[in-house]
């Protein structure tokens, strides 16, 4: 009898540090290494060509690595259900191996899988320092406010990174051929943008050089409206998102790596800096802990009265935001540089959010929508929990009446420029004093729109509607 197990790989694409490969490896079955394109997931709105991109190349890059382990990556295309049944009767499989994923469509498909097959299913959580559904308040209902969830998140022990398995894994070794990793156009999509390097030899030097200096200016710098991600020349983010996202980073070894340059540094700055990277990642625990227990955010407002809320149906602003034509160049210049490179920095993200939300009025869910279509780190939890903390309708969300200023906020957060210029070829000859407000010039730049609205009309719109849901109550 064959004892051969199927590893699932779907948000952990890396082999190191990967909780279910450690199982299966120890359990001494040989190791199938298996992936499912879903077409579900390929069908969603939520999903564009940008992403998936992304995904193939770290699609590819894991199944070079395994290649050096005498295996391959056996890539499948269909519905999961129908795919592995196949997988274990083709491979004689024993069992099956997987990682959770926590969103609401995933928890089901794993029951139902698991319900469904006729062979032992393990799964491990992997994809968090603490498994969503633990963190919970004394009386026993999940916490919805991000403080008191950090301050109970601190007390908890975590788990280390794992280590030696791979020294003793036996990897499958293909006698057929092993179907190639799709590209794009397969798929039914058209390229839009080149993707950074997704591999796991990548993801860990981003995390090792970053950890050596650019975490020790990250509670300032992460603040910086960076042009050109993935330079730590210039201390800004930490570029890891996309990397945690698709799991060639496991948040296990970015924790540790953050503890260990908090005991090496040499100022208190520098470890208040470490601190903030680390709460960074607690809030990415929070959304995954909020998506578990209340799933419906997917879908409508955390705060039920915000059901009542008056959005603005604006079809012709929404898309002038979505094709960064606003007339506001701090806006402009971040949704250009999503559609360009798939990614934008934190500050961007919470400037646009707002902007759309407060000074157009206009749904997050059209905002939340077409960031899943663009972000090459796009994750439901934290996509849906920024969104709603920036719209005003979320757990623990942004109080009503914090609305950016997109003119004060690019003043600060781009005071030369430097980032509206190099997204927006029209202001590139725009003196330093009119950047931020070209529509101040006697003769403004050829090419670039006037604002579509006045932000001091907008915010006072925004006000005024919110505190109508608030007198519902």
């Amino acid at each position: 009898m064959s004892n051969h197990a199927l590893m699932w790989f779907r948000r952990d694409l890396r082999l190191n540090d990967n909780l279910a490969l450690q199982a299966v490896a120890e359990s001494g079955a040989t190791i199938v290494p298996i992936f499912v394109l879903d077409p579900a997931i390929l069908k969603s709105p939520n999903t564009g060509a940008s992403r998936l991109s992304f995904l193939l190349k770290a699609l590819r890059a894991l199944d070079e690595a395994l290649q050096r382990h005498g295996s391959r990556l056996w890539v499948a295309h269909g519905d999961p259900a129908l795919v592995l049944a196949h997988l274990v009767e083709r491979f004689d499989a024993t069992a099956l191996y997987f990682n959770h994923d926590y969103s609401p469509y995933a928890r089901q498909r794993d029951r139902s899988i698991t319900e469904a097959l006729s062979i032992p299913v393990y799964g491990f959580d992997d994809g968090t320092l603490n498994t969503p559904g633990t963190i919970m308040k004394d009386d026993g209902e999940p916490y919805i406010v991000f403080s008191p969830f950090k301050r109970k998140w601190q007390t908890l022990e975590r788990r280390p990174v794992a280590a030696g398995y791979l020294d003793t894994a036996r990897f499958y070794h293909f006698d057929t051929d092993v179907p190639p990793v799709p590209d794009l156009s397969d798929l039914g999509f058209a390229p839009t943008m080149a993707t950074p390097p997704a591999d796991e030899a990548t993801a860990t030097n981003y995390l090792n050089t970053f950890m050596a200096g650019a975490v020790y200016h990250y509670g300032e710098s992460r603040n910086r409206l960076v042009a050109e991600p993935w330079h730590y020349e210039r201390p800004g983010s930490s570029y890891l998102s996309p990397y945690l996202r698709l799991g060639m980073l496991s948040p296990r070894q970015a924790y540790w790596a953050a503890r260990k340059a908090y005991e090496q540094a040499d100022s208190k700055d520098a470890r208040k800096s470490v601190e903030s990277y680390v709460s960074e990642l607690v809030w990415r625990e929070f959304y995954m802990h909020i998506l578990y227990h209340y799933p419906r955010v997917l879908h409508s407002n955390f705060r039920a009265e915000y059901n009542l809320m008056a959005w603005v149906h604006q079809p012709e602003q929404l898309q002038a935001w979505k094709d960064g034509r606003t007339g506001y160049p701090v806006v402009d210049a971040a949704m250009r540089q999503l559609k360009a490179i798939g990614w934008m920095p934190n500050r961007a993200r919470m400037i646009v959010g707002s902007f759309l939300t407060k000074d157009l009025l206009i749904d997050w869910r059209e905002g939340e929508r077409h960031f899943m279509q663009w972000l090459i780190d796009g994750d439901p939890a934290a996509n849906n929990g920024g969104w709603q903390w920036v719209a005003g309708t979320g757990t623990d969300a942004q109080p009503y009446f914090r609305i950016f200023n997109p003119v004060s906020q690019s003043q600060r957060h781009d005071p030369e420029g430097e980032y509206i210029c190099h997204w927006i070829p029209e202001l590139r000859d725009v003196p330093t004093q009119f950047i931020h407000t070209p529509w101040e010039m006697d003769q403004p730049p050829v090419g670039y729109p006037q604002p579509i609205i006045d932000h001091h009309f907008a915010r006072q719109r925004a006000i005024d509607a919110h505190k109508a849901v608030k007198d519902t109550k």
